[in-house]
């Protein structure tokens, strides 16, 4: 079977790079496929393996009616979602070494789409002239392991600046392929739990690392930023981990109340399926998280903490607090395996603390009592006068992980 990188452009603008780039690793010996997303116009200087026309008819389409999609968007939409569909095709029949994907905005965000396709561990860098500035990373990285390199000029010809940028593209992709490896399944024997974590919980899940390490299990911690959640939700349906400790679940606050810490409509809903042990703590559900410079004006009026010179954080409601509330028991109810809430009554992060900025006990009890309300009577709730980012909390969570994995046994 052979392998190859796949190179992604629009042909029709990005021909002259997408060949310079594959002759480049056709000179280390890498063979290649190069496809074609363009959409209106025919290749230059290139001919691809893949050609923009095979790819409107793997959606059903001529590149006629593609071309004809009634807008630019939605051309390159549907083109989007052809090109994802054929390197996870070529993904699956195990013939992909890497992928390169060339582009500006559109072509970027194309064949992004694609390489986020390609499992954990299998080489995959976007070349891009936005990536830097006040872009959305969101669609071109994902949750993948993905590189993303500026080419600091556009694309749009060769000269002495791009060739050394495609020059070190090809020479990563080399070294990538050369000495990386994809993810495997985890080693026989081994316990691996993840645990969601930000700045505001960092103490305890310190603790409850060391805590847990002592019986033998490997902490693995995902970084709740409204990605770092869904990544490990998809982790965990790989089949990674031995159960998950969802210590930081604060992007269902993006998902309900707002701010950029958001986890989709999915985050909580996708481990509680999978039978594994699975503990949930209310860490950081008190605070959306916004950038300094462009809180809503209808946030300006609340509590505000600032968390770092980029970062702010604006305090729930009561209201919010209550729908969280409800949302946070639906989620748990879904799990078909053994789970356990544990509750930190004195505080649910750093400025929710007796005297700080945050503290509003009648707005985190209307959380408790709503979850208690909605929740499945045989999960079992547990409230300590605790504070989430204590040692002492870390420690506590980790021990009733430990119960919780022998009660399984048992």
């Amino acid at each position: 079977m052979t392998k190859t990188v796949l190179i992604i452009a629009t042909l029709d603008t990005k021909g002259p790079e997408a060949a310079y780039i594959r002759d480049g690793l056709n000179r280390l010996g890498i063979r290649t496929t190069v496809i074609d997303i363009g959409i209106l116009g025919e290749p230059l200087g290139i001919i691809p393996d893949i050609s923009h026309e095979e790819l409107a008819s793997c959606g059903g389409l001529t590149l006629q009616e593609l071309q004809n999609s009634g807008t630019r968007g939605r051309a390159v939409e549907r083109m989007r979602s052809f090109v994802i569909t054929k390197v996870k095709e070529l993904s699956d029949a195990g013939t992909v070494l890497g992928a390169i994907g060339i582009g500006g905005a559109e072509g970027s965000v194309m064949s992004a789409g694609a390489l986020m396709q390609l499992p954990i561990g299998i080489p995959k860098l976007v070349l891009s002239p936005i990536a830097s500035g006040r872009h959305e990373f969101g669609p071109l990285v994902g949750t993948s392991d993905m590189l993303v390199m500026h080419t600091i000029i556009d694309i749009l010809g060769l000269n002495h600046i791009s060739k050394t940028i495609y020059d070190n593209a090809v020479a990563a992709m080399a070294g990538l392929v050369s000495h990386g490896h994809k993810l495997t399944a985890p080693p026989a024997g081994s316990k691996y739990v993840a645990v969601t974590m930000l700045g505001n919980t960092t103490t305890s899940v310190m603790a409850l690392q060391k805590e847990l390490e002592k019986s033998g299990y490997e902490v693995v911690t995902f970084h709740a930023n409204g990605v770092g959640g869904p990544a490990m939700e998809e982790l965990a349906e790989a089949g990674q981990f031995f159960g998950v400790i969802d210590f930081t679940p604060s992007e269902i606050v993006g998902t309900l109340v707002g701010g950029i810490h958001y986890g989709g409509s999915e985050r909580m809903k996708r481990v509680g399926p999978l039978a594994i042990p699975q503990i949930l703590v209310p860490g950081c559900v008190d605070f959306s998280v916004h950038h300094t410079a462009s809180i809503p004006d209808e946030m300006k009026k609340r509590p505000i903490y600032d968390h770092n010179p980029e970062f702010a954080l604006a305090r729930c409601t009561t209201d919010e607090m209550g729908r969280i509330g409800e949302y946070f028991a639906e989620c748990a109810n879904t799990s078909r395996g053994p789970i356990k809430i544990v509750i930190p009554s004195q505080g649910f992060s750093i400025p929710n603390t007796p005297g700080g900025v945050f503290w509003d006990r009648d707005a985190d009890a209307l959380f408790e009592s709503t979850l208690r309300a909605k929740l499945n009577p045989k999960i079992a709730v547990h409230s300590f006068a605790m504070h989430a980012n204590s040692a002492e909390f870390g420690v506590v969570v980790a021990k009733e992980f430990l119960d919780l994995v022998k009660s399984k046994v048992a």
